[in-house]
């Protein structure tokens, strides 16, 4: 279904958490939703991975390797990754990950794409993993209780997602970009509370869901998703407290400044504008505590 004409009807429905998932399905098509279901319910392939990652990129090839690094580290076995337009050296750091079957590369032109990417890679790679998260490359999934993020998602294979929060990191007054990765080189984020950290982003069960809604929630088939703590989420990520006490998204929103401005000058893949902001970037500049984990691998 056309997505104004999702939009028109899911924007009746009072309920926000309904009307959301209202919007995804209606979105996939409800026609194409029956063969979905009527598709898994027949399909008896055995996932080849646990759990991977889906990303879009524009121009991020500097940040990669650290990156992947620290997601293999905590479990995941695969990147399919959609690089939107980049005219940097993406596909050369890339090149060995491709090679050694770690990262599933696909070029993916055009404008506000970030959504047909996991759309894409939800049909393509429904039967191939078991779990897929989708984050972006300025966003690390830190477990806090468990010593990976297979050993947390052990304890959620009875739910279609899990939505877990972000916590914003800021700039810590870097006005230039400096050598070293990014959870070295930024050690202060905002405070748990802070209404920014509302934000979440999925790791979901892909025979479980039809679609993601937007970068945030998926559109579920069946069973309601869970939070953190293994609460069924009963509300909008929006009108719920944070949690980042068991797991985490790190979210390196801004960078230095320098990194920011250049961001926002080459464009990005969810569409935003081009115009840089000062207002985003003091928004999302948050240094209020000092993180004094150790992130080496």
């Amino acid at each position: 279904m056309n997505k104004v004409v999702a939009e028109i009807l899911a924007g009746v429905i009072p309920q926000k958490m309904a009307r959301n998932r209202w919007r995804g399905i209606l979105r996939f098509g409800l026609l194409n939703a029956i063969k979905l279901k009527k598709e898994i319910r027949n399909d008896k392939t055995m996932p080849k991975q646990y759990l991977a990652v889906c990303a879009i990129a524009k121009d991020e090839g500097p940040y990669f390797k650290e990156w992947i690094e620290w997601h293999l580290k905590m479990g995941v076995e695969k990147f399919y990754i959609y690089d939107n337009e980049s005219t940097d050296d993406t596909q050369k750091i890339l090149k060995p990950y491709i090679e050694s079957g770690i990262v599933e590369y696909n070029y993916f032109p055009g404008y506000r794409k970030q959504l047909a990417a996991y759309d894409d890679c939800i049909s393509r790679h429904r039967f191939d993993s078991r779990w897929i998260a989708f984050i972006d490359l300025d966003e690390f999934i830190v477990p806090l209780k468990d010593t990976n993020i297979t050993s947390f998602l052990k304890r959620f294979e009875d739910r279609p997602a899990v939505e877990i929060n972000w916590l914003v990191y800021g700039s810590g007054g870097a006005k230039h970009k400096q050598p070293g990765g990014m959870m070295e080189r930024f050690k202060h984020h905002s405070k748990p509370d802070h209404i920014l950290n509302r934000h979440v982003k999925s790791i979901v069960d892909p025979r479980r869901v039809f679609c993601m809604i937007g970068c945030h929630e998926a559109a579920r088939i069946s069973g309601k998703g869970a939070d953190s703590h293994g609460n069924s989420i009963t509300r909008n990520f929006r009108d719920r407290v944070p949690q980042q006490d068991v797991i985490r998204v790190n979210h390196y929103a801004v960078r230095s400044f320098q990194e920011f401005l250049e961001k926002q000058n080459r464009g990005r893949a969810s569409g935003r504008k081009r115009t840089v902001s000062r207002e985003y970037f003091d928004q999302y500049d948050l240094n209020d505590i000092e993180d004094t984990r150790d992130y080496s691998f």
